[in-house]
């Protein structure tokens, strides 16, 4: 049953459950608001930069030899590249590529998946994950604490 959970209660899953409203309700609520090129660009700026944030922090990940599966013991404490700026760049990426989705397909009543993602990968991934880490890398893992923020 855990190799399950490692596949199906991952991130990404979780934010294509999300996008998947977000995009049912575009179609099937549509409702009006702005537009336009800007918001398109934005949109498109969000994501783009999601993705981003996302494949440098896998890469990182990859490059130290640790998993990228939230539920297995870290091999390494990632600090460096992305990770000198945010303990948390892949979920990072995942708010940012949802919020330009909704953007991008005007699923403005879906705006509010954001919090919920945000709040699903804080409870069920980041804060297990640093109790995780500050288990295995102790002080080590304190002092990148209190240079590296969270989130942003």
């Amino acid at each position: 049953m855990a190799r399950l959970r490692d596949w199906v209660d991952i991130p990404p899953v979780w934010l294509a459950g999300c996008l998947c409203l977000a995009w049912s309700q575009s179609r099937l609520l549509p409702w009006p608001a702005p537009g336009g090129p800007a918001v398109q660009l934005l949109a498109g700026l969000l994501v783009g930069g999601g993705a981003i944030l996302a494949v440098l922090a896998i890469d990182e990940m990859r490059r130290q030899k640790t998993t990228v599966i939230p539920h297995r013991a870290p091999a390494a404490l990632v600090q460096s590249g992305i990770f000198r700026r945010s303990r948390n760049p892949v979920y990072l990426g995942d708010l940012l590529i949802l919020a330009g989705f909704c953007l991008f397909w005007g699923a403005w009543l879906a705006l509010p998946l954001v919090p919920l993602l945000f709040w699903i990968l804080t409870d069920r991934f980041v804060l297990p994950e640093e109790a995780r880490l500050s288990e295995t890398f102790g002080r080590a893992f304190e002092a990148y604490c209190a240079r590296t923020r969270r989130w942003i």
